[in-house]
């Protein structure tokens, strides 16, 4: 869902190089299905909450969580009979820590760091029941433009093949290795399995990009500076770089295999949700709910200035993807796939055995 001016993705063309108004139609159609009254995943025939529970949720403020503020403000959660309390974590590690330590009963994260945390706490079983993580909603599906490699307009970088021998600063790794048992560089964030997956797509040599880990804050300063070539990033730092720098876009990391990627969900300890399904059902109906609102741009983008302090500016022209109203394992399968061809994974993990029924 793009909310107010889109831009071309032809090299040395910004943001403002065509205007242009576009809904996504998956946001499109979730906003229909309220409208028509249609069956949305979780939610009681009656309407009337059938759970009374507090929640915790870890999340940090941002594009792809809108939803969550959404359903707070609008009173969604108080109708589905819960109330919740969202509080912040400094990494995708402490969001795990906090689950297992009962401080927390929901966090919301990128599904790459979700399957590598199961490979692990999987992996260290050691013939017990595991206790892993549950997936309790889809909360982010990418569109075109929300994950892009983007670089100044005279680095005379125009192709995809011109990152060729080039150093592309990427947000700091979450839980996952930058190299495997072996030493071998391996993506180490959905972003990075992604890119990885155009590049290879587009015969790039994959040996030959480096990427370079720092804090999001730094991604723009290190690209004026020339500490990196590139940059790969989501909003609102794709917005901010072009804004500040004119950077231009040379991949889009959500298309061909990657187009329509999940990339972000809700998801719980495995010994909370197979104790409190029903609380966490409501939790995802309510999510669901939100999620179908969000296929207008003026509740997103009150969320975005009220709660992830966005400027208005900034907030009424991002690039935003899809805010899904149903989970399909089929597709958090194509995550698991990338991730095992490109070494982000060592074993296969079953995104059907994760869902929440």
């Amino acid at each position: 869902m793009r909310l107010a001016m889109g831009r071309s993705m032809a090299p040395g063309r910004g943001r403002f190089g065509r205007a242009r108004w576009r809904l996504s139609v998956a946001a499109a159609m979730a906003c229909g299905t309220l409208v028509a009254g249609c069956h949305v995943p979780f939610t009681g025939a009656s309407g009337a909450p059938t759970v009374h529970a507090s929640l915790t949720v870890v999340a940090s403020p941002g594009v792809a969580d809108a939803p969550l503020y959404i359903a707070m403000h609008a009173g969604m959660f108080r109708d589905a009979g819960l109330k919740v309390n969202v509080i912040n974590a400094p990494s995708f590690r402490a969001e795990v820590k906090a689950l297992q330590d009962h401080t927390a009963q929901v966090a919301f994260g990128d599904y790459a760091d979700i399957f590598y945390t199961q490979q692990q706490l999987l992996g260290q079983a050691h013939g017990h029941k595991p206790q892993g993580l549950t997936i309790v909603a889809d909360g982010y599906d990418a569109s075109t433009s929300v994950m892009e490699v983007l670089t100044l307009p005279n680095s005379g970088i125009t192709t995809p093949a011109s990152l060729t021998n080039k150093t592309i600063g990427t947000p700091v790794p979450q839980v996952m290795p930058s190299t495997s048992g072996g030493g071998q560089p391996v993506p180490y964030s959905l972003e990075t399995v992604a890119a990885d997956s155009v590049l290879y797509t587009d015969q790039v040599d994959l040996s030959k990009i480096t990427w370079k880990p720092m804090p999001t804050p730094n991604l723009i300063p290190a690209l004026k500076t020339g500490q990196v070539s590139a940059i790969l990033a989501t909003e609102p730092t794709i917005f901010q770089a072009e804004t500040q720098l004119g950077a231009v876009p040379v991949v889009d990391a959500a298309t061909g295999q990657t187009a329509n990627l999940p990339l972000d969900g809700y998801f719980s300890a495995s010994s909370y949700s197979s104790a409190h399904a029903a609380v966490l059902r409501e939790f995802a109906s309510a999510i669901y709910r939100a999620q179908a609102s969000a296929g207008q741009a003026q509740p997103v983008q009150v969320a975005l200035e009220k709660f992830a302090k966005l400027p208005p500016a900034t907030a009424s022209l991002i690039n935003v993807g899809v805010y899904p109203t149903s989970l399909k394992a089929v597709s958090l399968q194509r995550i698991v796939s990338l991730m095992l061809f490109f070494g982000a994974l060592q074993t296969p993990v079953n995104p059907a055995n994760m869902v929440l029924h």
